[in-house]
């Protein structure tokens, strides 16, 4: 069925300014040492691989990024840059390394294979026969490192009709059913508005390398192991898709309500504003209703029960609505976080990243550009009580490190020079 929401005109987002402090200092960003000593290789650009690779750094693990000798793609997209770095490249890519390699040359692959012969986990966002083009398949890694991990990242996996297709964010949002989720109730359909495709898949891929090293600690084996966009947007699906395999139900448009809880919703305040609740249980509606005021409405048979309240959601919405119409969103805020009310106004980026609560938890930092200016961007949420490691360092040069990693592996200066010259790898940019 559809979930009907009381919506009697549009808001706008507008920013409330709840619970937020200019005053409070911003952090430097530390990386945790739960990684420490582990070695990856990354051999993926644009998105899903490189966040997936950061959140193996920022847990202490050396991310070495190959990347071919042009650079990453995202290191020129536009509009934003902060001392020649697009902001897009400094979002996933700090607390990494960078070699730039031609990886089509043989002595590209050669030098890629010396280095994986050192390390533990491998990323790429290959197709199958991508790999295989370049010598790079589990095969070829197991018989430089049979201890290797390999995870590859891609649209549609590694095998099935669609493993030639390309795959962006938003097509596997669409082809999942993911965008036939999102929008007002009745359409249209809208991608998310963080790239939900890329980023799961990331995350996914980060879960899969470390699910990879127990399995190495058990057996003794490497293992490569298939990560797919679509796969991963499947996964999201949850109980909307369970709701389908179990009770026919295809579900549409979500709207800014839920399926199943009509008290978990969004309403207008009177300023304007929008605020969020969600009364998922019997305690929290009473509390809601004698909060509101209303505590006529805890013994109204139409609302009694969760179930109740589902059915007459098309009258309940209305009355709610009303309610919250008689409050700013800061008063209803105090008033129901008194009452221990699930609440939130729906903020603004700029009001989010400023919000008390995101600036003590330090997922606002400053981190040190190459340049040696600071930059402020995103924290990480993984924060061991016992395990702090470094400061996060910046996203690298393009080449950066190709030297120092050539000669780590037993090559001379004069060797760096003459790869150098023969376009199999490039040295620092700029």
């Amino acid at each position: 069925m559809q979930n009907p929401t009381f919506s009697p005109r549009r808001f706008p987002i507008i920013s409330t300014g709840l619970h937020v402090s200019d005053e409070q200092p911003v952090g430097i960003g530390r990386r945790a040492s739960l990684l420490s000593g582990l070695k990856v290789v990354d051999l993926t650009h644009f998105l899903a691989g490189p966040f997936g690779s950061m959140v193996l750094a920022d847990m202490g693990a050396d991310v070495l990024k190959v990347e071919q000798i042009t650079g990453d793609s995202t290191r020129r997209t536009p509009p934003y840059f902060f001392e020649g770095d697009s902001a897009y490249f400094l979002s996933v890519n700090r607390n990494k390394r960078s070699i730039a390699l031609n990886l089509r040359a043989a002595e590209g692959r050669a030098v890629l294979l010396r280095i994986v012969a050192e390390a533990d986990i491998i990323l790429d966002n290959m197709r199958s026969e991508q790999r295989e083009r370049l010598g790079l398949t589990f095969e070829d890694l197991k018989e430089v490192n049979p201890r290797i991990i390999s995870c590859s990242i891609n649209g549609f996996g590694s095998d099935g009709p669609y493993n030639r297709r390309p795959a962006y964010d938003i097509i596997v949002e669409a082809l999942s059913g993911v965008m036939s989720l999102t929008g007002p109730v009745g359409g249209p359909s809208v991608r998310a508005g963080v790239p939900i495709g890329d980023i799961t898949a990331g995350l996914y891929a980060a879960i899969a390398a470390l699910g990879g090293l127990e399995h190495l600690r058990r057996t003794g084996q490497g293992q490569h192991i298939d990560v797919s966009m679509l796969d991963s947007q499947i996964s999201l699906l949850s109980y909307l898709a369970q709701y389908h395999l179990t009770g026919g139900l295809v579900p549409t448009h979500q709207g800014r309500a839920h399926v199943s809880i009509p008290t978990y919703n969004t309403f207008a305040t009177k300023d304007g504003s929008e605020i969020v609740i969600a009364a998922n249980t019997q305690e929290m509606w009473r509390a809601l209703c004698v909060a509101l005021g209303r505590p006529d409405l805890v013994d109204d048979p139409r609302f009694g029960t969760g179930a109740d309240r589902l059915v007459h959601q098309g009258e309940l919405l209305p009355i709610l609505q009303g309610e919250f119409m008689k409050w700013t969103a800061e008063e209803l805020d105090r008033a129901l976080v008194d009452a221990e009310v699930p609440v939130a106004p729906i903020n603004g980026v700029d009001v989010a990243l400023a919000n008390v609560q995101v600036r003590h938890r330090n997922m606002v930092v400053k981190v040190r550009h190459r340049s040696g200016k600071d930059f402020l961007t995103v924290g990480t949420p993984l924060k061991p009580d016992d395990a702090h490691g470094e400061e996060f360092s910046s996203p690298p040069a393009l080449g950066a490190d190709t030297a120092s990693v050539l000669m780590s592996l037993g090559y001379t200066k004069d060797d760096v020079s003459e790869l150098a010259r023969d376009g199999i790898v490039g040295l620092v940019d700029g």
